[in-house]
């Protein structure tokens, strides 16, 4: 049976509780056996407390990881799983502030993962934003489509603040943004984007995640379809390290 994680939790958004109906309906539509892991502390910014998701050997054998957390600082056992994973060349969907799910002390050893997860996973680093005040226009990157994007309408509206972008070579957007009413210069940037690497893992990343955006049908049909593309693929080459310079 396929086997998705979830690794959901932050400070901010309340991906913990907004993310469970999700995992019910990737768990429904696909079949899939999900498993549903949640920090012991939630809090992040100013002062970055350590946390723990607890025992992540699911990853081990797991087809698909999903991410929607922030900053965290992890046991060096749960961080070891995560990358063994990534470097394994497993599929990986990445919301919203999954583009800085990490934040180690300078002299940690998990210290490149801090922009290095949304660099070389999952295709951008953090950037900034519009302002909480704003709100974004959604369309469709390209009139041609893809297949994630099966039953979504060529243009819509979230509640949901545009992240800035500064996709990796290879990435390929898929949703694209205007920011409504910013708080600052607009930079239209991308939604949703697909990363196809040569060994047949394939990442989604969205900066969708908004609480209100999670519970329209929208972006639930979204993350189904994402996940459905990306299990897809064929089989990663396990002995292909996908993280670039990130290693251990």
């Amino acid at each position: 049976m396929t086997k998705i994680v979830f690794l959901v939790g932050e400070g901010e958004y309340e991906s913990d509780r907004t993310m469970r109906p999700i995992a019910e309906h990737l768990e429904a539509r696909l079949g899939a056996d999900v498993v549903y892991k949640t920090p012991d502390v939630l809090e992040d910014m100013p002062d970055f407390p350590k946390q723990s998701f607890g025992d992540l050997s699911d990853l081990d054998d797991a087809d698909l990881l999903v991410v929607y957390t922030r900053w965290r600082q992890l046991p060096d056992e749960e961080m070891r799983h995560i990358v063994d994973y990534c470097n394994r060349g497993g599929h990986v969907i990445g919301l919203r502030t999954s583009s800085h799910a990490f934040h180690y002390p300078p002299e940690s050893e998990w210290a490149e993962w801090n922009d290095g997860f949304g660099r070389n996973i999952l295709g951008s680093p953090w950037i900034s934003h519009h302002g909480h005040s704003s709100s974004t226009d959604v369309t469709w990157a390209d009139k041609e489509g893809h297949p994630i994007l099966e039953g979504i309408p060529e243009a819509f509206h979230l509640r949901g603040w545009l992240y800035r972008t500064d996709l990796s070579e290879g990435c390929t957007p898929i949703l694209w943004g205007e920011p409504v009413d910013p708080e600052d210069e607009p930079t239209p940037s991308a939604v949703a984007w697909t990363w196809e690497r040569p060994n047949g893992q394939r990442t989604v990343y969205t900066n969708m995640g908004h609480p209100s955006d999670l519970r329209q049908s929208i972006v639930k049909t979204f993350l189904a379809n994402a996940a459905k593309w990306c299990l897809e693929s064929e089989t990663p080459d396990a002995s292909h390290d996908l993280s670039g310079s990130l290693s251990r």
